[in-house]
């Protein structure tokens, strides 16, 4: 057992506390990587660890062995590691952790009777590797064995409202991982040009997320994906799923490229449209009411707005140009510990109820799909602070920087 070496984020930890101080629980017990990461700082690699936060802000980590060196840089007060089988058996995750799990809540209760919150889903959740382990509920039923059914709580919405809002130590990572983008976007936007095809652009962009100046040691773990859509297949770019085809990039063309880079399990959900040259009309008030439509909701961006309202402000400038039906979609959701997960708050869309608060990371992405013409979407990553939006992806934000010759 060692301390944790990764600087603590203290006021993530009292923010840990104080949500679980107002919801009258006295730990939280989390699998979801999304939220183990929450909790000490790790994102877990294959889904098996399972993080402690008590109500005093004491941290306790359970991860397997072959996760160590990287578990030992999180900010638990104890990691703990553990080996998932051998040679001489077969064992699952649930059974390796009912002993260290058992030892920790019943030291927790040693005082008296105590209530757990815990995820129970659904949920949505950024792979951190080919393959995850999800323990569903089967953690909710080891600890209601351990305590007891009304000592075990759903803590989903308090998880939820947790992530939301980044502290500063969070917003750090998400920032670089957008610089990582950026860089991407910057050096491998001009190099696209005819014949290529969509997985060549894919690729292409996809290895430069790989790689950043300073950033290449051991503790660190970037990368991301990437999907271009070119010519009519990016009108289809408002489905749940994108997808790069053999398809060879044409003069003319709208080229669709959608990033989600991430960093140490900090996400960006980024899109950027070019169009190979000629650009024409029809095209350009494309652009033109994308890029008013991004200008207009920026302009309702403040703390307090309802979410509501920046999709209201954004889609009457698109309706205005003639474009309402065209924009399929809301206008954004959180990110940051998510890539994509349109339930994440604040949900910019028609139908929210969210209220933007200072610390919230979330996309915007105003969009055109046309069938047979293309589709154009620009998404950016928006930091609100108390003075206002600031704008993590303030690159290629202008027709002529979109327009490849």
């Amino acid at each position: 057992m060692d301390k944790g070496q990764r600087q603590r984020d203290v006021e993530r930890i009292a923010r840990l506390t104080d949500a679980l101080e107002r919801s009258n629980l006295d730990a939280l017990v989390c699998t979801i990587p999304t939220n183990v990461l929450l909790i000490c700082g790790y994102w877990p690699v294959i889904g098996t660890s399972l993080a402690v936060v008590t109500r005093h802000g004491s941290v306790h980590l359970l991860a397997p062995d072959d996760e160590a060196e990287l578990a030992h840089d999180s900010w638990a007060d104890v990691v703990e590691t553990f080996s998932l089988g051998s040679l001489a058996e077969l064992t699952t995750a649930v059974d390796v952790l009912r002993a260290p799990l058992t030892t920790i809540v019943k030291d927790l209760g040693r005082r008296g009777s105590i209530v757990v919150g815990c995820e129970t889903g659904p949920f949505v959740e950024p792979t951190s590797y080919v393959g995850m382990h999800f323990f569903g509920s089967a953690v909710q039923e080891l600890l209601t064995g351990i305590l007891s059914p009304d000592a075990v709580k759903p803590a989903d919405n308090v998880l939820r409202q947790l992530r939301s809002i980044l502290t500063p130590s969070e917003q750090a990572q998400v920032r670089i991982a957008c610089n990582l983008a950026g860089s991407a976007f910057l050096h491998r936007g001009k190099t696209l040009r005819p014949t290529l095809k969509e997985t060549d652009v894919a690729t292409l962009f996809r290895a430069s997320l790989a790689s950043h100046e300073g950033l290449a040691n051991n503790g660190v773990r970037m990368g991301g994906a990437v999907f271009c859509m070119s010519g009519p297949n990016a009108a289809r770019a408002y489905a749940a799923y994108q997808r790069s085809r053999a398809r060879e990039l044409e003069c003319g063309d709208l080229v669709l490229v959608h990033c989600n880079s991430y960093l140490n399990g900090y996400w960006t959900d980024i899109t950027r449209t070019f169009c190979l040259s000629p650009l024409d009309e029809q095209k350009r008030r494309m652009y033109e009411a994308i890029l008013a439509a991004r200008a207009a909701a920026l302009a309702a961006i403040r703390p307090a707005v309802r979410a509501a309202d920046v999709d209201r402000a954004a889609r009457t400038v698109l309706s205005d140009y003639g474009f309402r039906k065209e924009f399929k979609h809301g206008l954004g959701h959180g990110v940051g510990f998510a890539a994509i997960n349109h339930d994440a708050v604040p949900r910019l869309h028609p139908a929210s109820d969210d209220l933007l608060q200072p610390g919230m990371i979330f996309n915007i992405e105003p969009a055109i799909y046309i069938d047979d013409v293309g589709g154009i979407r620009h998404c950016d990553m928006v930091l609100l602070t108390d003075d206002g939006p600031e704008v993590l992806t303030p690159f290629q934000s202008t027709v002529e920087s979109l327009t490849i010759t």
